[in-house]
């Protein structure tokens, strides 16, 4: 069969270093580091006291107040983006199909906080159930994209994915094969997380998975440096809107770009931690090419899955070199966490905005918090290091990777008509 071209048209972004699509690009082409102080919750008895929290946030500025109190902030924040990433693409709903539009929404934990406040009451309870009535729908992966359809109406294919750091990525691989196998005509894909909470901080700091750079958490992210020690937790959401390419091009829509491909693998390794040498990691990049009927000297950049782990940055450098080769040094590689943090079920969907707005800018966001080179890493790769970088960027890849061995990888790039 044919398949469909599917573009994107619409984009949202609620992050630590911006609460719209222009206030993150700014952030990120500025070099803007989203990591502070928590403020959500004590953090005195923590051996991580700091994050990269969403800020000036009240919910109530966009959801009515009752709304709200009925949602975790993951969902809150879901809602938020994709607002946004609707208004952008300028649809006329009076001439939208709603049938033919759906959701696929991707989350690594969905409602963390909920669920804590609602055990932790009852632990401090004389030990009555007394829980929420809206424990359940607050709490469930799901729920966030069902707000969505139930908002605007829209009653296409509707789920959520579920693969750790990697959901929304593969939110968004479904979110374009919907549309290319023409089951659908629109498509709302995205993520949003909000782990930074004492469940979340608590079960990361027990993994040793975090930083601890408490005097200095503007710096402690700081992917593919000889001095990293662990990842940021970030929050937020990013919201993208795929449209069938004649769908769009009929009804006069902006288009950002082209979805060119998608791929994913399994490490089949460790639960947490990343094949040594990178397998899956090479793995998703090859079937993502393929899967865009690309060649690896046709990719322009690579935003990194790039976590600031000691062995994940090493990992995903080596299967770069092994997939593109000589091309790898010619290539910009940068890890937009080295500022926002590690969105988890979000970090995809922000960072395919990121990918899609360097081709629509020509610029490369850099890695920030670079000061020691790592042996271990092939000093003459182009890691974007510490300031912005101008280029015509026609097709960027966009690599995530999961606890459990979960790897997605998109690609996208610039529209030939």
């Amino acid at each position: 069969m044919t398949l469909r071209r599917v573009v994107v048209t619409g984009l949202g972004a609620l992050t630590p270093i911006g609460n719209t699509v222009q206030e993150y690009w700014d952030g990120l082409i500025n070099g803007k580091s989203g990591a502070a102080p928590i403020t959500y919750f004590d953090t005195t008895n923590f051996k991580t006291k700091f994050a990269c929290e969403v800020k000036n946030f009240n919910a109530e500025d966009f959801i009515d107040r009752k709304e709200a109190r009925k949602m975790d902030r993951y969902a809150q924040y879901a809602l938020v983006a994709t607002d946004e990433a609707v208004k952008d693409a300028a649809f006329d709903f009076d001439k939208l199909d709603k049938d033919r539009v759906g959701v696929i929404w991707g989350s690594g934990i969905g409602g963390l906080e909920t669920f804590q406040e609602e055990v932790m009451n009852f632990a401090n309870g004389n030990g009555t159930p007394k829980f929420n009535p809206f424990f359940i729908p607050k709490m469930i992966a799901d729920i966030a994209g069902g707000h969505i359809s139930i908002k605007y109406g829209f009653r296409g294919p509707n789920f959520t994915t579920v693969s750790a750091c990697a959901s929304s990525t593969n939110a968004l691989i479904d979110a374009f094969n919907y549309i290319r196998l023409g089951h659908a005509d629109v498509m709302v894909t995205g993520g949003s997380e909000a782990a930074v909470t004492i469940a979340g901080m608590g079960g990361f700091n027990a993994m040793h998975a975090l930083s601890t750079r408490n005097d200095d958490p503007q710096t402690a992210s700081r992917p593919m440096d000889k001095d990293r020690e662990g990842f940021v937790l970030g929050e937020g959401a990013g919201a993208l809107i795929l449209e069938e390419y004649e769908h769009a091009v009929a009804r006069g829509a902006t288009i950002y770009c082209e979805i060119g491909g998608g791929g994913m693998s399994a490490d089949a390794h460790h639960i947490t931690a990343p094949h040594p040498e990178g397998l899956g990691a090479r793995n998703v990049m090859i079937n993502c090419l393929r899967d865009a009927g690309l060649k690896p000297e046709d990719v322009d950049g690579v935003n990194m899955h790039g976590t600031s782990t000691p062995l994940g940055d090493i990992a995903e450098s080596k299967a770069i070199i092994e997939v593109f080769g000589e091309h790898a040094y010619n290539l910009n590689l940068n890890s937009t966490k080295s500022m926002t943090g590690h969105l988890l079920g979000a970090a995809g969907a922000i960072e395919a905005i990121a990918s899609i707005l360097s081709i629509k800018h020509g610029i490369v966001p850099p890695t920030i918090n670079h000061f020691t080179d790592d042996e271990n890493i092939d000093p003459k790769l182009n890691f974007t290091f510490n300031k912005a970088q101008k280029r015509d960027m026609k097709v960027v890849m966009s690599n995530t990777f999961g606890f459990g061995g979960h790897n997605a990888c998109v690609l996208v790039k610039k529209l030939e008509m």
